[in-house]
Protein backbone atom coordinates (compact mmCIF):
# COMPACT_ATOMS: atom_id res chain seq x y z
CA UNK A 1 0.00 0.00 0.00
CA UNK A 2 2.98 2.21 0.81
CA UNK A 3 4.16 1.73 -2.86
CA UNK A 4 0.80 2.58 -4.28
CA UNK A 5 0.67 6.19 -2.30
CA UNK A 6 3.79 6.92 -3.02
CA UNK A 7 3.99 6.32 -6.97
CA UNK A 8 1.04 4.91 -8.70
CA UNK A 9 -1.73 6.79 -6.41
CA UNK A 10 0.08 10.80 -6.92
CA UNK A 11 -0.59 9.86 -10.76
CA UNK A 12 -3.79 8.65 -10.72
CA UNK A 13 -4.78 11.43 -8.33
CA UNK A 14 -3.66 13.71 -11.59
CA UNK A 15 -5.90 12.94 -13.75
CA UNK A 16 -9.40 13.83 -13.65
CA UNK A 17 -11.56 11.93 -10.90
CA UNK A 18 -13.45 9.89 -13.74
CA UNK A 19 -10.56 8.89 -15.68
CA UNK A 20 -8.43 7.49 -13.53
CA UNK A 21 -11.47 5.44 -12.83
CA UNK A 22 -12.14 4.43 -16.11
CA UNK A 23 -8.03 3.87 -16.63
CA UNK A 24 -8.12 1.32 -13.35
CA UNK A 25 -11.22 -0.44 -15.19
CA UNK A 26 -9.14 -1.03 -17.89
CA UNK A 27 -6.41 -2.04 -16.01
CA UNK A 28 -7.92 -4.26 -13.74
CA UNK A 29 -9.25 -6.22 -17.00
CA UNK A 30 -6.49 -6.95 -18.60
CA UNK A 31 -3.88 -7.83 -16.03
CA UNK A 32 -1.89 -4.95 -15.26
CA UNK A 33 -2.72 -4.42 -11.36
CA UNK A 34 -0.51 -5.46 -8.95
CA UNK A 35 -1.42 -8.78 -6.73
CA UNK A 36 -4.15 -10.08 -9.24
CA UNK A 37 -2.35 -12.90 -10.57
CA UNK A 38 -1.43 -14.48 -6.90
CA UNK A 39 -4.92 -14.52 -5.45
CA UNK A 40 -8.48 -15.27 -6.27
CA UNK A 41 -11.40 -14.20 -3.89
CA UNK A 42 -11.02 -17.55 -2.00
CA UNK A 43 -7.94 -16.83 -0.55
CA UNK A 44 -9.26 -15.01 3.11
CA UNK A 45 -11.22 -18.16 3.95
CA UNK A 46 -11.26 -19.55 6.96
CA UNK A 47 -12.07 -18.13 10.25
CA UNK A 48 -13.53 -14.86 8.38
CA UNK A 49 -15.73 -16.85 6.10
CA UNK A 50 -19.05 -16.41 6.65
CA UNK A 51 -22.68 -17.45 5.37
CA UNK A 52 -25.47 -14.38 5.03
CA UNK A 53 -28.78 -14.98 3.13
CA UNK A 54 -27.78 -18.88 2.67
CA UNK A 55 -24.61 -17.69 0.49
CA UNK A 56 -21.41 -18.44 1.71
CA UNK A 57 -18.72 -15.78 1.57
CA UNK A 58 -14.82 -16.16 2.22
CA UNK A 59 -14.71 -13.14 3.84
CA UNK A 60 -16.87 -10.31 5.16
CA UNK A 61 -15.52 -7.38 2.95
CA UNK A 62 -17.34 -6.65 -0.45
CA UNK A 63 -16.55 -4.12 -2.92
CA UNK A 64 -19.48 -1.12 -2.89
CA UNK A 65 -21.54 -0.26 -5.82
CA UNK A 66 -20.13 2.22 -8.37
CA UNK A 67 -17.10 0.80 -9.02
CA UNK A 68 -18.08 -1.90 -11.65
CA UNK A 69 -21.27 -0.41 -12.56
CA UNK A 70 -21.21 -2.29 -15.71
CA UNK A 71 -19.59 -5.67 -14.49
CA UNK A 72 -16.69 -5.35 -17.10
CA UNK A 73 -13.57 -6.32 -13.89
CA UNK A 74 -15.56 -8.79 -11.74
CA UNK A 75 -13.08 -11.68 -11.19
CA UNK A 76 -10.47 -9.51 -11.13
CA UNK A 77 -11.64 -7.23 -8.77
CA UNK A 78 -12.39 -10.65 -6.72
CA UNK A 79 -8.24 -11.29 -7.03
CA UNK A 80 -7.83 -8.28 -5.05
CA UNK A 81 -9.21 -9.95 -1.89
CA UNK A 82 -12.73 -8.78 -1.68
CA UNK A 83 -14.89 -11.67 -0.74
CA UNK A 84 -18.54 -10.27 -2.71
CA UNK A 85 -18.63 -8.13 -5.82
CA UNK A 86 -21.90 -5.80 -6.38
CA UNK A 87 -21.86 -4.51 -9.36
CA UNK A 88 -24.02 -1.47 -10.82
CA UNK A 89 -26.09 0.51 -10.14
CA UNK A 90 -28.04 -0.82 -12.88
CA UNK A 91 -31.01 0.44 -14.35
CA UNK A 92 -33.72 -0.88 -16.88
CA UNK A 93 -32.74 0.83 -19.80
CA UNK A 94 -28.70 2.44 -20.30
CA UNK A 95 -28.56 6.01 -19.48
CA UNK A 96 -25.40 8.13 -19.60
CA UNK A 97 -25.60 9.85 -15.99
CA UNK A 98 -25.50 13.79 -15.10
CA UNK A 99 -23.26 16.17 -17.33
CA UNK A 100 -19.37 15.91 -16.26
CA UNK A 101 -17.46 16.81 -14.51
CA UNK A 102 -19.48 14.63 -11.44
CA UNK A 103 -16.70 13.10 -9.44
CA UNK A 104 -14.49 14.98 -7.14
CA UNK A 105 -11.68 13.84 -4.61
CA UNK A 106 -11.31 15.44 -1.54
CA UNK A 107 -7.89 14.25 -0.17
CA UNK A 108 -7.93 16.31 2.75
CA UNK A 109 -11.04 14.84 4.61
CA UNK A 110 -10.32 11.15 2.81
CA UNK A 111 -13.62 11.67 0.92
CA UNK A 112 -15.24 11.82 -2.85
CA UNK A 113 -17.89 13.48 -3.81
CA UNK A 114 -20.08 12.24 -7.09
CA UNK A 115 -22.96 13.15 -9.03
CA UNK A 116 -22.31 10.31 -11.62
CA UNK A 117 -26.77 9.70 -11.79
CA UNK A 118 -26.89 6.01 -12.70
CA UNK A 119 -24.58 6.32 -15.59
CA UNK A 120 -24.46 2.20 -17.24
CA UNK A 121 -24.81 0.27 -19.81
CA UNK A 122 -28.39 -0.80 -18.97
CA UNK A 123 -29.64 -4.30 -17.46
CA UNK A 124 -29.85 -6.12 -20.71
CA UNK A 125 -26.43 -5.64 -21.43
CA UNK A 126 -24.81 -5.91 -18.14
CA UNK A 127 -26.65 -8.73 -17.03
CA UNK A 128 -25.68 -10.64 -20.22
CA UNK A 129 -22.19 -9.94 -19.40
CA UNK A 130 -22.48 -11.44 -15.99
CA UNK A 131 -24.37 -14.71 -17.48
CA UNK A 132 -21.33 -15.66 -19.61
CA UNK A 133 -18.43 -14.98 -16.66
CA UNK A 134 -17.13 -17.80 -15.30
CA UNK A 135 -17.52 -16.07 -11.61
CA UNK A 136 -15.16 -16.64 -9.00
CA UNK A 137 -16.88 -15.05 -6.07
CA UNK A 138 -20.52 -13.82 -4.56
CA UNK A 139 -21.80 -11.46 -7.36
CA UNK A 140 -24.79 -9.04 -6.12
CA UNK A 141 -26.69 -6.60 -8.83
CA UNK A 142 -27.63 -3.06 -7.46
CA UNK A 143 -30.64 -1.96 -9.22
CA UNK A 144 -32.32 1.51 -9.22
CA UNK A 145 -34.81 4.07 -11.32
CA UNK A 146 -34.51 5.21 -14.59
CA UNK A 147 -34.30 8.97 -14.38
CA UNK A 148 -36.91 9.69 -17.04
CA UNK A 149 -39.22 7.90 -14.82
CA UNK A 150 -41.84 9.63 -12.48
CA UNK A 151 -41.78 7.92 -8.85
CA UNK A 152 -45.26 6.83 -9.73
CA UNK A 153 -43.90 4.02 -12.18
CA UNK A 154 -41.22 3.41 -10.10
CA UNK A 155 -42.73 0.25 -8.87
CA UNK A 156 -42.64 -1.24 -12.89
CA UNK A 157 -39.21 0.27 -13.19
CA UNK A 158 -37.43 -1.65 -10.45
CA UNK A 159 -39.47 -4.89 -11.50
CA UNK A 160 -38.06 -4.70 -14.63
CA UNK A 161 -34.45 -4.46 -14.02
CA UNK A 162 -35.20 -6.75 -10.87
CA UNK A 163 -36.48 -9.70 -13.94
CA UNK A 164 -33.19 -9.21 -16.28
CA UNK A 165 -30.62 -9.78 -12.53
CA UNK A 166 -32.72 -12.23 -10.56
CA UNK A 167 -31.20 -15.18 -13.25
CA UNK A 168 -27.71 -13.94 -12.96
CA UNK A 169 -27.52 -12.29 -9.13
CA UNK A 170 -26.30 -14.13 -5.93
CA UNK A 171 -28.20 -11.25 -4.38
CA UNK A 172 -29.98 -7.87 -4.99
CA UNK A 173 -30.02 -4.95 -3.74
CA UNK A 174 -32.38 -1.95 -4.08
CA UNK A 175 -31.14 1.49 -4.21
CA UNK A 176 -33.78 3.97 -3.22
CA UNK A 177 -31.31 6.52 -1.62
CA UNK A 178 -28.69 7.91 -4.03
CA UNK A 179 -28.97 11.34 -3.87
CA UNK A 180 -28.12 11.90 -7.97
CA UNK A 181 -31.47 11.24 -9.40
CA UNK A 182 -33.94 13.42 -8.84
CA UNK A 183 -36.33 12.59 -6.47
CA UNK A 184 -35.15 9.05 -5.87
CA UNK A 185 -35.03 9.48 -1.90
CA UNK A 186 -38.39 9.92 -1.69
CA UNK A 187 -38.78 6.14 -2.39
CA UNK A 188 -37.80 5.64 0.93
CA UNK A 189 -40.73 7.43 2.81
CA UNK A 190 -43.16 4.30 4.34
CA UNK A 191 -45.58 4.06 1.78
CA UNK A 192 -43.58 4.20 -1.14
CA UNK A 193 -40.92 1.81 0.29
CA UNK A 194 -43.72 -0.31 1.65
CA UNK A 195 -45.06 -0.82 -1.94
CA UNK A 196 -41.73 -1.18 -3.69
CA UNK A 197 -40.04 -3.88 -1.26
CA UNK A 198 -43.47 -6.06 -1.21
CA UNK A 199 -43.71 -5.98 -5.18
CA UNK A 200 -40.19 -7.05 -5.51
CA UNK A 201 -40.58 -9.46 -3.23
CA UNK A 202 -43.62 -11.37 -4.83
CA UNK A 203 -41.77 -11.09 -7.72
CA UNK A 204 -38.86 -12.47 -6.41
CA UNK A 205 -41.19 -15.58 -5.16
CA UNK A 206 -42.62 -16.20 -8.21
CA UNK A 207 -38.92 -16.25 -10.00
CA UNK A 208 -37.06 -18.35 -7.11
CA UNK A 209 -36.58 -16.67 -3.87
CA UNK A 210 -33.10 -15.07 -4.19
CA UNK A 211 -31.52 -12.64 -1.32
CA UNK A 212 -33.44 -9.18 -1.72
CA UNK A 213 -31.58 -6.35 0.33
CA UNK A 214 -32.43 -2.61 0.54
CA UNK A 215 -29.60 0.42 0.73
CA UNK A 216 -30.84 2.76 2.49
CA UNK A 217 -29.16 6.85 3.20
CA UNK A 218 -27.51 8.08 5.72
CA UNK A 219 -29.25 11.17 5.63
CA UNK A 220 -32.37 9.74 6.77
CA UNK A 221 -33.66 10.60 10.90
CA UNK A 222 -33.61 7.86 13.12
CA UNK A 223 -36.97 7.05 13.00
CA UNK A 224 -37.38 7.10 9.43
CA UNK A 225 -34.69 4.75 9.72
CA UNK A 226 -37.11 2.54 12.23
CA UNK A 227 -39.46 2.58 10.09
CA UNK A 228 -37.37 1.20 7.35
CA UNK A 229 -37.00 -1.68 9.42
CA UNK A 230 -40.39 -2.38 10.11
CA UNK A 231 -40.94 -2.52 6.20
CA UNK A 232 -38.11 -4.59 6.03
CA UNK A 233 -38.84 -7.16 8.68
CA UNK A 234 -42.63 -7.03 7.50
CA UNK A 235 -41.95 -7.09 3.78
CA UNK A 236 -39.42 -10.13 4.39
CA UNK A 237 -36.41 -8.45 2.68
CA UNK A 238 -32.87 -10.38 3.99
CA UNK A 239 -30.67 -7.05 4.63
CA UNK A 240 -30.26 -4.06 4.93
CA UNK A 241 -27.29 -1.88 3.31
CA UNK A 242 -26.44 1.03 5.85
CA UNK A 243 -25.23 3.32 4.46
CA UNK A 244 -25.34 5.09 0.97
CA UNK A 245 -23.51 8.51 0.91
CA UNK A 246 -24.75 12.15 2.35
CA UNK A 247 -25.61 14.79 0.66
CA UNK A 248 -24.25 16.57 4.36
CA UNK A 249 -21.12 18.33 4.21
CA UNK A 250 -20.74 19.29 7.95
CA UNK A 251 -17.38 19.02 9.17
CA UNK A 252 -15.35 18.99 5.99
CA UNK A 253 -11.78 20.50 6.19
CA UNK A 254 -11.76 20.97 1.75
CA UNK A 255 -11.60 24.64 1.23
CA UNK A 256 -14.25 26.04 -1.09
CA UNK A 257 -16.17 22.78 -0.44
CA UNK A 258 -19.29 24.24 -1.80
CA UNK A 259 -18.10 25.12 -5.15
CA UNK A 260 -18.15 21.27 -6.34
CA UNK A 261 -22.34 21.43 -6.11
CA UNK A 262 -24.29 18.81 -5.41
CA UNK A 263 -23.72 15.40 -5.07
CA UNK A 264 -23.22 12.22 -2.41
CA UNK A 265 -20.14 12.41 -0.03
CA UNK A 266 -18.67 9.49 0.58
CA UNK A 267 -15.56 8.57 2.87
CA UNK A 268 -13.98 8.96 6.26
CA UNK A 269 -16.48 11.86 6.77
CA UNK A 270 -19.01 9.43 6.74
CA UNK A 271 -17.96 6.94 8.95
CA UNK A 272 -19.86 8.17 12.42
CA UNK A 273 -22.99 8.54 10.52
CA UNK A 274 -23.29 5.26 9.65
CA UNK A 275 -22.17 3.25 12.05
CA UNK A 276 -24.72 5.44 14.20
CA UNK A 277 -27.55 3.86 11.49
CA UNK A 278 -25.91 0.00 11.90
CA UNK A 279 -26.55 0.85 15.53
CA UNK A 280 -29.89 1.67 15.33
CA UNK A 281 -31.04 -1.20 12.57
CA UNK A 282 -29.51 -3.45 14.83
CA UNK A 283 -31.25 -2.62 18.47
CA UNK A 284 -34.45 -2.24 15.99
CA UNK A 285 -34.07 -5.29 15.08
CA UNK A 286 -32.53 -7.06 17.65
CA UNK A 287 -30.05 -8.74 15.00
CA UNK A 288 -32.61 -10.36 13.23
CA UNK A 289 -31.90 -8.15 10.06
CA UNK A 290 -28.24 -8.72 8.83
CA UNK A 291 -26.78 -5.20 7.89
CA UNK A 292 -23.88 -4.78 5.43
CA UNK A 293 -21.82 -1.79 6.66
CA UNK A 294 -20.97 0.66 4.09
CA UNK A 295 -18.84 4.21 4.69
CA UNK A 296 -15.76 4.99 5.79
CA UNK A 297 -13.79 1.90 5.97
CA UNK A 298 -9.93 2.88 5.25
CA UNK A 299 -8.39 0.33 7.82
CA UNK A 300 -8.76 -2.97 9.97
CA UNK A 301 -10.06 -1.05 13.06
CA UNK A 302 -12.64 1.10 10.77
CA UNK A 303 -14.12 -2.52 9.70
CA UNK A 304 -14.41 -3.95 13.20
CA UNK A 305 -15.73 -0.86 14.85
CA UNK A 306 -19.04 -1.65 12.06
CA UNK A 307 -19.29 -5.08 13.26
CA UNK A 308 -19.05 -3.86 16.51
CA UNK A 309 -22.10 -1.64 15.97
CA UNK A 310 -24.00 -4.70 14.75
CA UNK A 311 -22.66 -5.17 10.84
CA UNK A 312 -22.40 -8.97 10.05
CA UNK A 313 -20.98 -8.04 6.86
CA UNK A 314 -18.93 -5.15 4.84
CA UNK A 315 -18.34 -2.75 1.46
CA UNK A 316 -15.79 -0.52 0.99
CA UNK A 317 -15.42 2.04 -2.19
CA UNK A 318 -13.38 4.98 -1.31
CA UNK A 319 -11.07 3.50 0.60
CA UNK A 320 -10.26 1.48 -1.94
CA UNK A 321 -9.99 4.36 -4.38
CA UNK A 322 -7.49 6.29 -1.61
CA UNK A 323 -5.74 2.79 -0.27
CA UNK A 324 -5.28 0.97 -4.01
CA UNK A 325 -4.88 -2.96 -5.04
CA UNK A 326 -3.53 -4.16 -1.33
CA UNK A 327 -6.30 -2.35 0.33
CA UNK A 328 -8.76 -5.75 0.76
CA UNK A 329 -6.24 -7.75 2.12
CA UNK A 330 -4.89 -5.30 4.51
CA UNK A 331 -7.92 -4.91 5.78
CA UNK A 332 -9.27 -8.58 6.01
CA UNK A 333 -6.18 -9.44 7.51
CA UNK A 334 -6.01 -6.95 9.79
CA UNK A 335 -9.66 -7.53 10.90
CA UNK A 336 -8.26 -11.28 11.46
CA UNK A 337 -5.38 -10.04 13.70
CA UNK A 338 -8.50 -7.84 15.76
CA UNK A 339 -10.30 -10.88 16.17
CA UNK A 340 -7.56 -12.85 17.77
CA UNK A 341 -6.09 -9.86 19.61
CA UNK A 342 -9.47 -9.75 21.24
CA UNK A 343 -9.77 -13.80 21.57
CA UNK A 344 -13.26 -13.64 19.25
CA UNK A 345 -13.04 -16.80 17.75
CA UNK A 346 -15.79 -16.15 14.89
CA UNK A 347 -17.21 -13.19 13.14
CA UNK A 348 -20.09 -13.48 14.81
CA UNK A 349 -19.37 -13.10 17.79
CA UNK A 350 -18.17 -9.49 17.26
CA UNK A 351 -21.62 -8.52 15.56
CA UNK A 352 -23.16 -6.07 17.22
CA UNK A 353 -20.43 -6.59 20.88
CA UNK A 354 -20.97 -2.86 21.44
CA UNK A 355 -24.28 -1.89 20.77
Amino acid sequence: MFLYKRTLRSLLFRLDPETAHELAIKALKIGLVPGQADAECTAFSGELAVERFGLTFPNPLGLAAGFDKNAVAVNQLAALGFGFIEVGTVTFRPQPGNEKPRMFRLPDDNALINRLGFNNEGAAIVTKRLAALERKCVVGVNIGKNKDVPNEEAVENYLAAFDLAHPVADYISVNVSSPNTPNLRELQEAESLRELLAALMKRNTELGKKPLLVKIAPDLENTAVIEAVDICLETGIDGIIATNTTISREGLRTPNVEAIGAGGLSGKPLQKRSNEVISVIYEHAGGRLPIIGVGGIFTAQDAFDKIAAGASMLQAYTGFIYGGPHFARDVVNGLADILDKKGISSLDEAVGSSA
